[in-house]
């Protein structure tokens, strides 16, 4: 009875055998076997060609935003996470305190203005009092040369009547006009003379005054210059009164609401630029092939594990811990050498999915072409595929020298 049953398992073994020989049953495991191979092989090619980690993570500037004025906040325009573009409104102070400010401002601006207009007007009439006075100054003078000469005429006569009065040429009355006419002529010129130097006196005064009068105009036009920088001033705090956006971005820990009084400098809401980059952790043992401009591919969890075309940008100079807040001195104490990280930056060569919020913090796993050797996958695949057909055939041939 049990002779049967054990002849019954090898016919089985044969059957399923003769399955496997069949053209359906070798097709079917040269399949499997090529796509095991092209997944082997691909993967023995990444190792000796790529340098990868799962310690990366996207990568952004964060634009802070704050008000560059105090005050109390009449309107916010945005919403969390909404994206905004460049010099877009994202809130507002209210600025009625600004705009008073300002007319005050406005107001002394004008008075400065006019206090101007009058010291210009000052300066002008001291310019033409000068004019004047060195008129006045040279006519004098003139007058003094004039009477100078009359004076000498008049005293050379009055010598001539004197010789003329000793020989009896001349009546004694003749003698004592020519006499008045040189004290009158003398008297005249001291007084020239003395009017000539107080004229002159006058012009020096006219010229003080002068100066006088365009100190005061520099004096007043500074002030109108200050008062109109102050006018600048109030219109750019009036202006500070608008929140605007600095850059394009998504709007991220908004912390500001209708109400709220801000103080110059605080900080209300950030904001993520599109542009991200890739900061991977690769240990230092994985530096040694690692040079900007390599290319990469960066596979982003968020998206499924989605990969995207990169290359190598720079490698930061030190380890990640060198620059934490308590770097570690290793001159201190027992040292326990421990592989270092480094961060290597790593740039974006294709845009991301524009549906798809891609931001700071994100998990990646980056892998760095290392080598100049690259196998197309379609020669992978055509290896593989080969290696199964030829297996296949062995197998196939093993099969029918040995039939069971």
């Amino acid at each position: 009875m049990n002779e049967p049953q054990a002849a019954a398992v090898p016919l089985k073994k044969n059957g399923a055998l003769q399955k496997l020989n069949s053209p359906a049953g070798l097709a079917v495991c040269t399949v499997l076997l090529a796509g095991l191979l092209f997944l082997g092989l691909g993967y023995l090619i990444e190792i000796f060609t790529t340098e990868s980690t799962d310690d990366a993570f996207i990568a952004a500037h964060i634009v802070s935003v704050a008000p560059r004025v105090a005050g109390q906040v009449s309107a916010v325009y945005v919403l969390d996470n909404q994206m905004v573009h460049s010099n877009d409104l994202l809130a507002e102070i209210d600025p009625t305190d600004y705009q008073t400010t300002l007319a005050q401002k406005e107001a002394a601006q004008k008075s400065s203005e006019a206090t101007f207009n009058a010291s210009v007007a000052g300066y002008e009439m001291a310019e033409v009092n000068v004019g004047a006075a060195e008129a006045t100054a040279k006519s004098s003078q003139a007058t003094a040369d004039a009477d100078a000469a009359t004076a000498t005429n008049a005293v050379s006569n009055f010598d001539r009547a004197k010789k003329l009065i000793r020989q009896n040429v001349i009546s004694p009355q003749e003698y004592d006009q020519f006499k008045e006419t040189a004290d009158a002529a003398e008297a005249n010129l001291t007084s020239a003379r003395q009017k000539a130097v107080s004229d002159e006196s006058k012009v020096g005064v006219a010229r003080a005054e002068l100066q006088a009068a365009r100190a005061e105009s520099d004096a007043v036009f500074a002030q109108l210059n200050q008062s109109k920088t102050s006018v600048s001033a109030a219109h750019l705090d009036l202006s500070y009164t608008k929140i605007l956006a600095p850059c394009d971005g998504r709007v991220t820990r908004k912390q500001v609401e209708v109400g709220d009084y801000l103080q110059t400098g605080q900080m209300i809401m950030s904001l993520v630029p599109t542009e991200v980059w890739v900061v991977a952790n690769f240990k230092e043992t994985q530096l040694k092939d690692i040079k900007p401009g390599q290319q990469a591919t960066v596979a982003i969890d968020a998206l499924g594990g989605r990969t995207f075309r990169g290359h190598v940008d720079s490698v930061q100079a030190g380890s990640g811990e060198a620059f934490s807040l308590l770097p570690p001195e290793n001159a201190t104490g027992n040292f326990v050498k421990v592989v270092q990280r480094v961060p290597v930056k790593i740039l974006f060569d294709v845009p991301l999915p524009a549906d798809k919020t891609i931001g700071p913090g994100l998990s990646v796993q980056p892998s760095v072409q290392t080598s100049s050797f690259h196998v197309p996958a379609f020669v992978t695949a055509i290896v593989a595929l080969i290696l199964a057909v030829f297996s296949a055939i062995v197998f196939k041939t093993v099969l029918n020298r040995n039939p069971a």
